[in-house]
């Protein structure tokens, strides 16, 4: 199911809101949402050497997560789930690659391993420092939850004693902060790293409002 966020786009009018507070809360969003974006796109470069390339993986990456956002209700933590989105679109990545090679020379060994075998644990940094930025966005106390058990993997059972609030309790509100951020990381990955935020009118950009349902403008603050 194709992930989607259900915020409104703002006007030309509301971009000059009255209110200094909500204007400057909105432009620390965009501003924390960009930034995530420019994390994975600049491992991205210096992993594949060559943007070009890195544009293209970075492209795909966002279109598994907007179309798998709605797995992140049962994913078991959103640092895994993304890191393993990442290492997918690398390793697809460097697949073709070897693909196009071998028609114009026989591969060697090396060429036809696997990128993706075992841990990356560079694609593990790259998505934690990005996961960062985007929790930073939630409320303090589903940021507390989500940075627990995402981020520093924590047992269920440790955080619920360490909140003082039943299992039951804490997978209702893991639950409900994990739907905030979703639609973050949505909004991210529909970010475009070199124009900013979501109403940019570049290729790239269109495709993955396309691919969304063309739902997601706007700021979600």
């Amino acid at each position: 199911m194709t992930g989607t966020i259900r915020t409104a786009k703002v006007s030309d009018d509301q971009d000059q809101h009255p209110n200094p507070g909500v204007s400057a809360q909105r432009a620390a969003v965009e501003a924390a949402l960009v930034e995530g974006h420019r994390r994975i796109f600049g491992f991205l470069v210096n992993r594949l050497r060559n943007a070009d390339e890195a544009r293209d993986v970075m492209q795909e990456f966002s279109l598994r997560a907007i179309r798998r956002a709605d797995d992140l209700r049962d994913a078991q933590n959103v640092r895994g789930w993304l890191s393993r989105l990442l290492s997918t679109a690398i390793a697809d990545h460097h697949r073709r690659s070897s693909r196009r090679r071998s028609q114009e020379v026989p591969a060697t060994p090396s060429e036809e391993a696997d990128p993706a075998a075992g841990p990356d644990g560079e694609v593990d940094v790259a998505v934690c420092a990005c996961l960062r930025d985007v929790i930073s966005l939630l409320p303090p106390a589903a940021a507390d939850i989500v940075w627990r058990i995402d981020l520093d993997e924590q047992p269920r059972a440790e955080v619920a004693r360490a909140l003082n609030i039943s299992e039951a309790t804490l997978a209702v509100r893991l639950h409900r902060a994990r739907a905030k951020l979703r639609d973050l990381l949505v909004a991210m990955c529909l970010t475009c790293p070199e124009h900013g935020f979501l109403d940019c009118a570049c290729d790239r950009a269109r495709t993955l409002r396309l691919t969304s349902g063309g739902s997601a403008e706007g700021s979600p603050v």
